[in-house]
């Protein structure tokens, strides 16, 4: 049986001005411009340039109209935003970075990766446009790391669809093999193991020296008939199997390590054709012991309401004067009052970004402060983002978004600024340290270890306790993880 009934419910729901501010927290200052660019491009109301002068339409502040209940409010709207100050709709600041500093990143000009490849094509006697054709297909299907990872059926279905050429599969491995032979050595290989091959045979006839040649040969046996024991390095199986002594099976070994297992970083450009620029969000300098913060704002130009849209506004009240506006003009003032107001929201939402970034990294330095100070790691003090979040008054959330993807410049390096959060590990005499601190001495005692012997989990838990950290080997084998680096057997070397 159906039933009706009324109830009321508290829910909790974001403005589309929230919403607007969180996506734009969430933006780095490196991809800042685009986002700014693309509101300039969909809002005609917003400009870009100094604060507006408002100072000629102040005298239309105190020419308010007694209008109907039915009229439109278009004197409340238009002083309102007169009696804004002009200045809140500036984006800078004595915390910002100086005006005088460019806003422009340096852009480095060159051949893209797959631009180099199709240059050493044109160098190739194809035998006509159609050959020409796939083999474009296949070098704009090769990968960021040089790999050729669609199997040819899927090329075949990708110049069926895309250029209308029927390729056999023959065809497609016939253009494959010619593009392998391309520089860097080992590219548009389908994977690690052939990729290693063809950089190895490729090197086969460098040298004269006897000695190098059988340890390249060695190196290739290994590969083509014992790839599985090499990544896992079982090399008493490699010695057993190949009958090689220790020194061979090390000078083999070495040859192979000297191979590129990313081809494609053999090239001084990477996939994407520009080199990739770290632009730090905060940059702190210490100037003399006085530590100083300035949220980097090169990406964020000055926003200010269009000229054209006030005019328009100023206009109206002038002939509307004495009359009630027609519903063509109320419709027109209304678009003109929703774009202006969307770009107030916006201006304000770029401002309380800043504000908050700001703010945030502040209390970070605050808390961090003895390690923006010394440069030592192991000053950095447990700190999770309850701890920010708390300082600030902002939700943890937020904080989050803040710290996500931001990088702060500082005198000893560009750092992320998540790297400066970390959970604490109580030590055996009661103090609490980062976490942080810990991966770093975990780190130095693999770097140091003896590499034909490596320690295992448990051993390096032993180490630790004796230096006083109070840790579990599950622990352990978490920091090892979350540093990459393999367990004690895939660190062996001979």
């Amino acid at each position: 049986m159906l039933k009706q009934r009324l109830s009321q419910k508290m829910l909790q729901k974001l403005s589309p001005q929230q919403i607007q501010l969180m996506k734009l927290l969430q933006i780095p200052t490196a991809t800042l411009d685009q986002r700014i660019k693309e509101e300039l491009e969909a809002n005609p109301a917003l400009d870009e340039g100094e604060e507006n002068d408002l100072s000629e339409i102040y005298d239309l502040e105190n020419e308010n109209k007694e209008e109907g209940d039915d009229e439109f409010e278009l004197d409340d709207y238009l002083n309102e935003y007169i009696e804004d100050d002009p200045t809140l709709y500036r984006l800078t600041s004595e915390k910002f970075v100086s005006e005088e500093e460019t806003k422009k990143m340096p852009i480095a000009v060159s051949d893209t990766f797959h631009e180099y490849l199709e240059t050493q094509l044109g160098m190739q006697e194809l035998e006509d446009d159609r050959k020409l054709m796939i083999a474009k297909q296949i070098i704009g299907s090769i990968d960021a790391d040089g790999y050729l990872r669609r199997d040819s059926f899927s090329i075949i279905d990708d110049l069926l669809f895309s250029q209308n050429i029927v390729a056999t599969e023959q065809e497609i491995e016939e253009t494959i093999s010619m593009v392998q032979t391309f520089d860097p050595p080992g590219i548009c290989s389908r994977n690690l193991q052939e990729s290693l091959i063809i950089q190895l045979n490729q090197k086969e006839n460098d040298t004269e020296e006897s000695i190098v040649k059988r340890a390249r040969m060695n190196a290739l046996k290994i590969l083509m008939n014992h790839f599985n024991e090499f990544t896992k390095k079982h090399y008493k199986k490699l010695q057993k199997n190949l009958f090689l002594s220790e020194f061979e099976l090390k000078d083999a070994i070495n040859e192979i390590l000297k191979l590129n297992p990313k081809p494609a970083s053999g090239h001084v450009q990477n996939i994407s054709g520009t080199n990739q620029y770290i632009v730090p969000d905060f940059i702190i300098n210490n100037r003399d012991g006085e530590i100083e913060l300035v949220l980097n704002s090169k990406n964020a130009p000055d926003l200010m309401i269009n000229d054209n849209y006030l005019d328009m506004l100023k206009s109206f009240k002038v002939n509307t004067s004495g009359r009630r506006a027609s519903t063509k003009e109320k419709e027109a003032i209304m678009f003109i009052k929703q774009k202006i107001d969307s770009a107030k929201w916006f201006i304000d939402a770029i401002k309380q970004r800043q504000d908050t970034l700001y703010n945030t990294m502040y209390s970070i330095l605050q808390f961090q402060y003895d390690y923006f100070t010394t440069g030592d790691e192991r000053r950095l003090k447990p700190m999770i983002l309850k701890d920010i979040a708390e300082i600030t008054g902002l939700d943890i959330s937020t904080v989050s978004r803040v710290a996500n993807s931001k990088f702060v410049q500082t005198e000893f390096g560009t750092k992320r600024l998540k790297d400066f959060f970390s959970e604490s590990l109580q030590t055996q005499d009661g103090q609490e340290v980062s976490t942080l601190e810990v991966k770093n001495i975990l780190s130095d005692i693999i770097l140091r270890e003896d590499k034909r012997k490596p320690l295992s989990d448990e051993k390096l838990k032993d180490y630790l306790q004796q230096k006083g950290y109070n840790i579990a080997r599950r622990t352990v084998a978490k920091y090892r993880e979350q540093l990459n680096i393999p367990v004690a057997r895939l660190r062996k070397e001979l």
